[in-house]
């Protein structure tokens, strides 16, 4: 998949006409709007578009009455502050302050009240979810399906908000970071891991028919060499199961009975060691620790430095300036 850099829009208009419109086209959806008793009211938009995810933030003045039509990505919405009924035919929720919830489930139209407050919502391109899963396989009879609009446990709807928090605050904001293609790959795959994680979903216990024939040194054998030449691509659990011609599920037994890992850990510790090559042979009037290690897909250099040293013995920036 390729990858953008984020770039960042802003909205804000009291004109209804125009915040239908927006609306309409931001989303991609079929929208219809009322405001209560044709109230004036002000709308405000803001979006970092990554190309795979869409992290926005809204706010308006009045009630909002919102005909959802079935949306193309993963919606999800956390309540800042305000309220939000959601209605349809798969369900229906009141979320307040604090609360995340799914806003409509892909291929499926639904029904908003939103009263006067501030939103934040996550859209989450599909064909994220597949690759973090592995696609369509012989062990599925049906692609994803989410079965409920809460998050499984309130430990996990706060799993949500720290992974968005961690992604604006440290990542997005970071230029070293969102300008790297592997950066905002890897930011794609944490929503798309912390939803399945958050949301209860048809993914747990999937039969796999190939997991006790294939987890052999041949499938770690293709899987490492893949990993290998292409660590320096947008690639991911699935992209390696493909390439060793296994399973997901068994890519991973295998991972863990012969090497006692998983594959992206694998995939981090390859990485890691190009970053430190790239280090050894860097000018350090030209290049910095921060650059290299986003270059090579790490989110934060705090955490890369940590994992660095642990691994090294030092610092990556006493390499840098050997």
């Amino acid at each position: 998949m390729k990858t953008k850099v984020p770039n960042v829009n802003r909205f804000d208009s009291c004109d209804p006409e125009t915040v239908h419109d927006f609306l309409a086209t931001a989303y991609r959806t079929g929208f219809t709007v009322r405001a209560a008793a044709d109230t004036p009211y002000r709308f405000r938009h803001h979006r970092v578009d990554a190309g795979s995810f869409w992290l926005d933030t809204m706010d308006q003045s009045t009630r909002l009455d919102i005909d959802v039509g079935p949306p193309t990505a993963l919606v999800i919405c956390e309540v800042v502050h305000g309220r939000i009924g959601r209605f349809s035919a798969d369900g229906d929720g009141r979320f307040g302050p604090g609360e995340v919830f799914l806003v409509t489930l892909p291929g499926v139209p639904c029904a908003l009240r939103w009263l006067p407050g501030k939103v934040t919502t996550c859209l989450l391109n599909l064909s994220i979810l597949d690759r973090v899963t592995g696609g369509a396989s012989a062990d599925r009879a049906k692609g994803i399906q989410f079965t409920g609009l809460a998050p499984v446990s309130p430990a996990l709807a706060r799993l949500w908000r720290h992974t968005t928090g961690y992604l604006n605050h440290v990542v997005l904001s970071n230029p070293y970071a969102y300008r790297e293609p592997l950066v905002i790959a890897n930011a794609a795959r944490m929503l798309a891991a912390s939803a399945l994680a958050v949301f209860p979903n048809t993914t747990s216990g999937w039969p796999s028919i190939t997991d006790a024939r294939a987890t052999t040194t041949a499938t770690l054998r293709r899987a490492t060499a893949f990993i290998e030449e292409y660590a320096d691509r947008d690639i991911g659990a699935a992209d390696i199961a493909a390439a060793a011609q296994v399973s997901l599920r068994t890519l991973q037994l295998a991972f863990r009975r012969h090497l006692d890992t998983t594959p992206m850990a694998h995939l981090r510790r390859v990485r890691l060691d190009r970053a430190h090559r790239e280090l050894m042979q860097a000018d350090p009037r030209e290049e910095t620790v921060s650059a290299i290690a986003s270059r090579w897909g790490f989110l934060s250099h705090s955490r890369f430095t940590a994992h660095y040293h642990a691994t090294y013995g030092y610092p990556p920036s006493r390499t840098l300036h050997a």
